[in-house]
């Protein structure tokens, strides 16, 4: 196609246009092999100027014809002239043959009119380049963030029909996949790779205790959302906390609610899906950050918790914590008084 349009186009057309093309080309493929320091795209580079070149000469030599024109001869063999001078009366009357007569004069084409318009086209044809990518469907390889899954809902434990209006981990999930949740946490540039969420009940109370939770993971950090739907006030969590392996306990206010934060370590367990599918010791894994805020202003008993945590053992500030807080838990409906 680029072939039969480069033959059709006329002279003062076609050449200005491919010495444009071949001398961008050419200088932007010499910058990358120098930067680079690349010998085979430094001899594409040399080849691409190479034919500018050639191209720019036969323009010259082109121009320098039109301007000076060769001299029409005007010589023409002349009739002999009989002695009574007849025949070159005749001739004479009759004027030139057709054949000798000079030619019309060749319509003027302006090679610089069309030079320009030859321009034009090129900087028609890079301007749609330039614009298709943003208006015509691309095949996009930028990786969706995840999403909390919308399959075929799970019967509820009993222990959700015993508590009032719980919130399923499905509901926590969407409050906690956020749009803005990578720019709470601080790494605005990051896309969330897993998100999901589960009916759990507590551990230790023969499933009577509802306890649903969400988790969406970063490349950074992971966080964690669960709410507890039990008897134990703030108050008491945090006496219990004293006697466990809580580590920098603080009480606060979030949302007009008793809340506490407090730090444990994660466990670290290693599955070993070779022979024998045997998996090594739990292990203590990384520090996690926990705020803990009650399900109510009233403190009456249940309580939800943020936890945050990464691979690297880095934590975020407590206040990204009470920003995760204020951010999610009022998405997350309330339990009926």
């Amino acid at each position: 196609m680029l072939g039969l349009l480069l033959r059709v186009l006329p002279f003062w057309v076609r050449e200005p246009l491919l010495i444009v093309v071949g001398s961008v080309f050419g200088v932007r493929i010499m910058y990358l092999a120098v930067r680079d320091q690349e010998l085979v795209p430094a001899g594409l580079g040399v080849l691409f100027l190479v034919f500018t070149a050639v191209r720019v000469h036969m323009v010259v030599r082109a121009l320098r014809a039109r301007r000076n024109p060769p001299p029409i001869s005007t010589a023409t063999a002349s009739p002999v002239a009989p002695a009574d001078g007849t025949v070159a009366d005749a001739a004479a009357q009759a004027g030139p043959e057709p054949s000798q007569r000079p030619a019309p004069p060749e319509k003027e084409h302006h090679p610089w009119r069309q030079a320009f318009a030859a321009v034009a086209l090129f900087g028609a044809l890079g301007a749609t380049l330039w614009v298709a990518p943003h208006v015509m469907p691309s095949d996009n390889s930028t990786p969706e963030p995840a999403s909390c899954s919308d399959g075929e809902r799970e019967a509820l434990p009993k222990a959700y029909e015993k508590t009032p209006r719980p919130v399923t981990g499905e509901e926590l999930c969407k409050a906690l996949n956020r749009p803005d949740l990578a720019a709470v946490l601080g790494t605005p540039g990051e896309i969330a790779t897993t998100a999901s969420g589960n009916n759990n009940t507590a551990l230790l109370t023969d499933g009577k205790v509802a306890e649903p939770e969400a988790e969406v993971r970063f490349d950074t950090y992971t966080v964690n959302v669960s709410a507890t739907y039990n008897d134990l006030s703030i108050g008491q969590d945090v006496k219990l906390m004293k006697f466990g392996d809580e580590k920098d306990v603080k009480t606060l206010t979030v949302l007009g609610r008793p809340a506490v934060f407090s730090s444990s370590h994660t466990m670290k367990l290693e599955i070993n899906l070779g022979s024998g599918g045997s998996g090594g010791p739990v292990e203590q894994g990384p520090l996690a950050r926990t705020l803990t805020v009650a399900l109510d202003r009233e403190d009456r008993g249940g309580y939800y918790d943020i936890t945050v945590w990464s691979e690297s053992g880095a934590l975020p500030d407590d206040g990204v914590l009470v920003d995760l807080a204020e951010k999610v838990l009022p998405a997350i409906r309330e339990r009926s008084s």
